[in-house]
């Protein structure tokens, strides 16, 4: 069961959040200022925090970094600030995602979900470099390579590698993909993900074809049965 914390000053709100994340089957923490929402991040493990900016004691925006510096979870921000530079803003500091007083309570249900799904797949901070066989990606430099050489993948095709590789033996399902690669909701979008999941087939192909070729000593050009891949959504052969 996922564990979120509410920051928010108004009762009436804090109570209607709290009632309605407990009926979804969520653990839920109830805080009423900013100075008791991070003594309750610096003292339970959570999933996830939906933080007010408006509190009294410590305002959400000195808030926001301290809890990321306690815990590496996902933070949503509600606020009645609707301004893009407030909004930039936020996100850039480090919050997930950001939503508009008044709103709708399944929305933001929908985004929890969302945001949960996705940093239960997140790879693990301290592994930079993700293998598996002869395929590399490089977190930090955003590349990925077999036996050296670069493939050219757009930041889609990239994030669903990265996904696949941080747990080789995983099932993952066409919402898990989207959610993670696109950063929103699973809408049935089959074919996106059929086009960038052949299209990642292609250059992975096409990268171990001219690796071959490109030996001196290689005994004839390789058929197209020489190459064969399991359902990539699997995250078993590459």
């Amino acid at each position: 069961m996922a564990n979120i914390l509410i920051i928010e000053d108004d009762t009436d709100i804090n109570n209607m959040m709290a009632e309605a994340l407990k009926k979804s089957g969520y653990g839920c923490i109830q805080a009423f200022s900013g100075t008791e929402g991070l003594l309750y991040a610096q003292k339970h493990p959570l999933d996830l925090v939906i933080l007010d900016l408006m509190l009294p004691g410590m305002d959400g925006e000195t808030l926001l970094p301290q809890i990321k510096a306690v815990q590496n979870i996902p933070i949503i921000v509600l606020s009645a600030k609707d301004s893009l530079d407030s909004k930039v803003g936020l996100l850039t500091a480090g919050a997930e995602d950001y939503m508009t007083k008044p709103f709708e309570i399944q929305e933001l249900l929908a985004r929890i979900a969302v945001q949960i799904r996705r940093f239960s797949h997140t790879p693990d901070n301290k592994k930079t470099v993700l293998t598996y066989k002869d395929l590399q990606l490089d977190l930090e430099a955003f590349t990925a390579s077999i036996q050296g050489h670069l493939l050219e993948l757009t930041r889609q095709e990239f994030k669903i590698l990265e996904l696949l590789l941080s747990h080789p033996d995983r099932v993952y399902s066409k919402q898990d993909i989207y959610d993670y690669a696109w950063d929103d909701f699973y809408m049935g979008e089959d074919k996106t993900i059929h086009v960038h999941i052949s299209n990642i087939r292609k250059k992975l192909r096409g990268a171990r074809s001219a690796l071959f070729l490109s030996k001196p000593d290689h005994p004839q050009r390789p058929s197209r049965n020489r190459f064969r891949y399991q359902p990539l959504y699997a995250g078993r052969k590459y």
